[in-house]
């Protein structure tokens, strides 16, 4: 007979099931991000993004000393924007690329002032297995922004833009993209490496070793 004061067996099981659950879905929340229309984006494992982030933490110094290793890299593999042609991409249609997202628009002055190293960036380090995704965030239409990529002679990066900020707001649920820049090291299968809040001078040296220590390469 149980104790009026005991809890029953069964009881005791549910309350313990209910916190490993609960447990179970505050890990798993640390790990997946919003989707555009408020859908929680399928999990993955993001453990080769935690041992990226852990290859490139030794290079987060000088011109890039305020990169952020991730701790718990979220997946971000279903950010929607849209391509040069206007079509809607996610971060899935650059796999087995390793992607350095980065939010930018042409009121935001360090955004400028970070454009031309990032496309000296793509010219040098951009291929099969990497790619500089500059996407403008202008609430216009793209010709004010490819006007003033044309003007600084930006000639490597593609033209990427999500005009409905719906990428940003993505993000800020997510604790990222407080501001403007902000560029996100995504690993090949679309999870976190790192953020870097603020510009940098990302044709760097140090930039470089940076983004190769995470890709498994030898830095300069």
């Amino acid at each position: 007979m149980t104790k009026p004061d005991e809890p029953a067996k069964g009881s005791r099981r549910g309350i313990l099931a209910a916190g490993l659950a609960g447990a179970v879905a505050a890990v798993a929340a640390l790990y997946v991000i919003v989707g555009p229309n408020g859908n929680i984006a399928g999990a993955q494992s993001c453990s080769l993004a935690l041992q990226s982030a852990n290859a490139a933490k030794p290079f987060a110094k000088g011109d890039v000393a305020a990169f952020l290793p991730a701790s718990q890299p979220l997946d971000l593999q279903n950010l929607t924007f849209k391509g040069p042609d206007d079509q809607p991409l996610t971060l899935t249609d650059f796999k087995d690329k390793t992607v350095l997202l980065n939010l930018w628009a042409t009121w935001c002055a360090p955004c400028r002032e970070e454009m031309p190293a990032l496309d000296e960036l793509q010219a040098d380090l951009g291929g099969e297995d990497f790619e500089v995704v500059a996407v403008n965030l202008d609430r216009g239409g793209p010709e004010k922004p490819k006007a003033f990529l044309e003007e600084i002679g930006v000639s490597h990066l593609t033209y990427y833009q999500d005009s409905s900020n719906g990428l940003l707001k993505d993000l800020r649920k997510v604790a990222r993209a407080t501001g403007l820049p902000t560029t996100i090291l995504i690993s090949p299968e679309g999870c976190e490496i790192g953020t870097m809040y603020g510009p940098a001078e990302w044709a760097s040296s140090q930039a470089k070793d940076l983004i190769q220590s995470a890709m498994g390469k030898e830095g300069s």
